[in-house]
């Protein structure tokens, strides 16, 4: 297998942190982040930011458009409840 690199990780990201990649990739990955500081610290923020929706969106606490800007940066408003779209 081809070594992994940095933008084939970021292609991966929501799979890998979602726990839907095949077993052989997922070690790749996990390796490749074991020596590459930057990607180490794309995977943490993303796992962080996913904690704090999840902490914070339980207890509906984030207001609709703050939410709204969230899912259009990570490219998931199709997932947004059509009270929460500003459309």
């Amino acid at each position: 297998m081809e070594h992994i690199c940095c933008s084939e990780l970021l292609k991966s990201i929501g799979d890998y942190l979602d726990g839907d990649i095949a077993p052989d990739i997922c070690a790749e990955l996990e390796e490749h982040l074991k020596s590459c500081d930057n990607c180490k610290v794309v995977v943490d923020t993303m796992k962080k930011t996913i904690y704090l929706y999840h902490e914070h969106a339980e207890k509906n606490c984030i207001p609709g458009d703050v939410k709204e800007k969230l899912f259009q940066k990570l490219e998931l408003k199709d997932y947004l409840k059509e009270e929460d779209k500003n459309v």
